[in-house]
């Protein structure tokens, strides 16, 4: 039999968990983790044309695309990276002062996101990067380790339901601490690597390029701690429970 208390906090975790998981994966499918706004002068500069035809079915180099977000209005995620182009139908010959932009996205394939980064975005000669590069690998993998973790915790809480024990619920709470240290580490590789780039990169002011935080990135952020209380209520409910088990045997056998 379950105490009132550990089976609200179970409940209460079980929400966390399912919300939590939910908001890791839109995060992760989304390519808002950050954002450039440059001047619409960009836009309209001869080159423009080019850097988007380059971005969409050039070959894979990090300058080159960073440059494009850069100047064209760019957003990054950790399998996308997208620019603002003129809407479809827009007419060649005449310029409207206004015209309509849409989005236009290009994934990281898997090869992608395992390629090294440099010293100096681009130029192969300058050396390998490997803070970087090590950085830009975990930002990819930790949030898949995370869903993972909390998909095993998943199947060990089916089977203490089926089991009715409260015992398995210390593995369910270590799982979701692990999982929520590797949700706080993607953020955190993901910032250090972007504040890397810029430095190695142009300074953005140059261009009167302003870049910004997405909420991508802050909906991955609050996913940390949501799993984390929800790991703090799975394993304070198994233990307390395991203590006040423990003394009702000792009280009978006395």
């Amino acid at each position: 039999m379950v105490d009132n208390r550990y089976a609200t906090a179970l409940v209460i975790g079980s929400v966390l968990s399912l919300l939590a998981t939910v908001y890791l994966s839109v995060a992760v499918g989304t390519q808002h983790w950050y954002q450039y706004r440059s001047p619409p002068a960009n836009h309209k500069s001869s080159n423009a044309s080019e850097l988007r035809e380059d971005f969409i079915n050039g070959d894979f180099d990090e300058k080159a695309y960073s440059d494009t977000m850069f100047r064209l209005n760019g957003t990054l995620g950790l399998w996308w990276r997208c620019i603002l182009v003129p809407a479809p139908g827009q007419s060649h010959w005449y310029k409207e002062p206004d015209p309509k932009m849409a989005t236009q996205c290009v994934s990281f394939t898997l090869p992608q996101q395992f390629v090294s980064k440099y010293k100096e975005p681009g130029n192969h000669n300058s050396g390998e990067d490997l803070l970087r590069t090590y950085l830009w690998r975990c930002q990819f993998l930790l949030p898949l380790v995370s869903l993972a973790l909390v998909f095993l915790s998943c199947l060990i809480g089916v089977c203490a339901c089926l089991c009715r024990s409260l015992t398995p619920t210390l593995g369910v709470g270590v799982l979701h601490l692990l999982a929520g240290l590797c949700t706080l580490g993607t953020v955190c590789c993901f910032l250090a690597g972007m504040d890397l780039l810029h430095r190695n990169s142009a300074p953005l002011s140059t261009d009167g390029v302003d870049g910004s935080l997405g909420w991508s990135l802050y909906l991955a952020l609050i996913t940390s701690p949501m799993q984390m209380m929800a790991a703090a209520l799975f394993l304070w409910a198994a233990r307390s429970h395991r203590k006040n088990y423990s003394r009702m045997t000792a009280y009978r056998v006395a």
